[in-house]
């Protein structure tokens, strides 16, 4: 793990369930828009931003077969 980078810890959600705002290892809390700059800058690891049939870009773990530390899975606060 690089120690500079960040991980996500926890995901708070709208009331449609879609994620709004993270909780990184710090403890700082950043919005959906902030944590997607922050993984194009390599200061988030696992996760990657990808381009949706939506056209908008969207944040999504790492491909790595386990399901327990996928965004949707983790503790909300």
């Amino acid at each position: 793990m690089n120690q500079n980078m960040e991980q996500v810890v926890a995901v708070r959600k709208n009331g449609d369930g879609d994620i709004v705002d993270l909780k990184l290892s710090s403890g700082r809390v950043v919005d959906y828009k902030t944590a997607q700059a922050m993984v194009k800058n390599n200061e988030i690891e696992h996760l990657n931003v990808f381009r949706g049939r939506d056209g908008d870009e969207h944040l999504r773990s790492d491909a790595d077969g386990r399901t327990d530390n996928n965004l949707d899975n983790l503790p909300t606060f």
